[in-house]
């Protein structure tokens, strides 16, 4: 409970979290983010991604505004397992809030090293990023495919005996398809959604904006696809699900929880507004205290006895 009488935990594959608010991979600095808000305040710290090696990720420029959003192609940039072991996990030790490890990698064999390197260490659970792209089979990320989610599901879980939560990524037909790939597999959770590919064209240069041509769109633009991805999701598979894409207030975050989604994550909102995600966290407190939600269960459940 917390000083407002509500139950905020959830568990997440036996971990238990004070809250469901997190921070998405990639756009959260704990030494930063720690200059505008206490970082205890969130229920799970998701790191940005970690590759066995150093990645230098895209040529400049990376970021572009959009209407409603951002794009960006930094490539997933690390300093690599060794480092961020020596150097970051120290500093996050010194915090309340669970250690979710976003892994990257371009082959299975990449991913699983460092799956058992990270999964060795003192942290709570393990993201799989499979949006990268997979360079055996000519650049398609592991995620597009079930066959290859399901793989390389599998040959982490051989690895590792960390919880596992594999983030998909949006751009595919039928993403209730890789989620059940996956959770076939033995996936401990899912997060949802990655970023969408797209692009911009600067029309008085006549080139385009990024460096990498194209890029991940995020942000309020991307969320009515996100709801609906989780919504579809949750009714594929029984293991809990992280929402995330385009959550900006409490009640973006409530409704994630009302699609299906058991924690959410805060990405680009942190980006224009440093204290987001507390701020979303006890906007959703008052979303809570206005329509007389005890814990979190009781705001998916009303949506669902009033929509089956």
């Amino acid at each position: 409970m917390n000083d407002h009488g509500l139950d905020l935990s959830v568990s997440i594959a036996g971990v238990l979290l004070e809250n469901p608010v997190t921070v998405a991979s990639g756009t959260f600095s704990a030494r930063d983010s720690g200059e505008f808000y206490d970082i205890n305040e969130l229920g799970a710290i998701i790191t940005k991604g970690v590759a066995m090696e150093p990645w230098e990720g895209n040529p400049t420029p990376r970021i572009a505004e959009t209407y409603g959003g951002m794009l960006n192609s930094v490539g997933l940039q690390n300093p690599g397992a060794d480092a961020f072991l020596r150097e970051e996990l120290p500093y996050l030790k010194m915090f309340r809030p669970k250690i979710i490890v976003n892994i990257v990698g371009k082959t299975v064999a990449a991913y699983c090293s460092a799956a058992e390197k990270l999964g060795g260490a003192d942290v709570d659970m393990l993201e799989i990023n499979i949006s990268c792209p997979n360079i055996k089979e000519g650049g398609i990320s592991f995620g597009a495919d079930p066959k290859t989610a399901a793989e390389i599901t599998r040959e982490i879980k051989r690895v590792t005996a960390k919880p596992i939560i594999m983030k998909l990524t949006p751009n595919v037909a039928d993403i209730s398809e890789i989620a059940r790939a996956v959770e076939s597999e033995g996936a401990d959770c899912v997060s949802l959604i990655n970023t969408l590919l797209g692009m911009r064209i600067d029309v008085h240069n006549k080139r385009p904006v990024l460096g990498n041509q194209m890029g991940g769109l995020s942000g309020p633009a991307i969320k009515p696809v996100a709801v609906r991805m989780v919504y579809q999701v949750r009714r594929a598979v029984r293991i809990p699900i992280i929402g995330l894409g385009g959550i900006m207030t409490g009640e973006d975050a409530a409704e994630f929880l009302m699609a299906g989604a058991d924690a959410v994550s805060v990405g680009t909102a942190a980006l224009v507004d440093p204290t987001a995600p507390v701020r979303i966290k006890q906007e959703l407190i008052d979303f809570m205290q206005q329509y007389g939600y005890r814990n979190l269960r009781e705001i998916r459940e009303s949506f669902l006895n009033q929509n089956n």
